[in-house]
């Protein structure tokens, strides 16, 4: 049996390794909370107690890669607040540990924040200019990755993540002159972010890259109004005194080349 390493069993990395678990694969799981580790291995999750650090990772690294033939990367750059983090380094000092280990595929978990915010249509082929310090780290992780030839890496840039538990809207709800109202969503679902993924794997695409966004692309004012309304919040304000800038994101490669077919295209 197929065994697969996912780094971040988090919002997306748990359900994720549960299906996996589903589709009879091996799975080994990390996370830095250890009232965790008891919930990874009650789902029959292999777990390890890991933390990426600029110096070097702490845990068993080794152990957590050792017999997988794939590595799924699904840790957010934490550089909001007082604490930022050089992810880049953290992510660099991981590689050598995927060298000498089984590792022969890795998958990044990246943001379509690369792309930065200008107003335009992107799709895979469009060269990224990130604008935020994430972005930058995160297009330099993927370079990191790709162009290491120890491995091959595919890249999954996702939209806004949404899920049941997960609701922009209430964080939008009552707001006032909110900037950019014309401007196309760009959310993606937790189910299809798993399904994306199920897919890459069973495909073996590899050396990829993907945007994961559902190919659903209201403006925001009237999909955070309807969705305000529809779940009896006070509903948001909008500014329409500047042009409204932002990307609308294309992701026709993962229905076209994974043959992915959305699950939730109405938001």
């Amino acid at each position: 049996m197929t065994q697969i390493s996912i780094l971040g069993c988090g919002w997306l990395g748990l359900p994720l390794a549960e299906d996996l678990l589903a589709n009879e694969f091996l799975v080994k799981g990390s996370t830095t909370s250890e009232s965790k580790l008891a919930i990874l291995e009650k789902l029959e999750i292999k777990p390890f107690l890991i933390a990426l650090s600029e110096d070097k990772p702490i845990g068993d690294f080794t152990d957590f890669l050792k017999d997988s033939s794939i590595l799924i990367i699904d840790i957010p750059p934490k550089l909001r607040g007082i604490e930022k983090e050089n992810f880049v380094s953290k992510i660099k000092n991981t590689i050598p540990f995927i060298e000498k280990s089984t590792i022969t595929n890795v998958l990044f978990v990246s943001s379509t924040s690369v792309y930065g915010e200008a107003k335009q249509t992107i799709s895979e082929n469009t060269t990224p200019k990130p604008d935020t310090e994430s972005g930058k780290q995160l297009l330099e992780v993927e370079s990191l990755l790709q162009s290491n030839p120890h491995f091959k890496t595919t890249i999954l840039r996702f939209g806004g993540l949404i899920g049941e538990d997960r609701n922009p809207t209430k964080f939008m709800a009552g707001k006032v002159n909110i900037e950019n109202p014309e401007t196309p969503i760009n959310f993606i679902h937790q189910e299809d972010c798993i399904g994306i993924i199920l897919k890459i794997i069973a495909t073996d695409s590899w050396n990829e890259i993907f945007n994961g966004v559902s190919p659903f692309h209201p403006s925001r004012e009237k999909y955070y109004t309807q969705k305000a309304s529809e779940l009896g919040l006070p509903l948001p304000q909008f500014d329409h005194s500047k042009p409204s800038v932002g990307k609308l994101i294309l992701s026709d490669k993962v229905e076209t080349i994974l043959g992915y077919s959305f699950i939730k295209t109405n938001l």
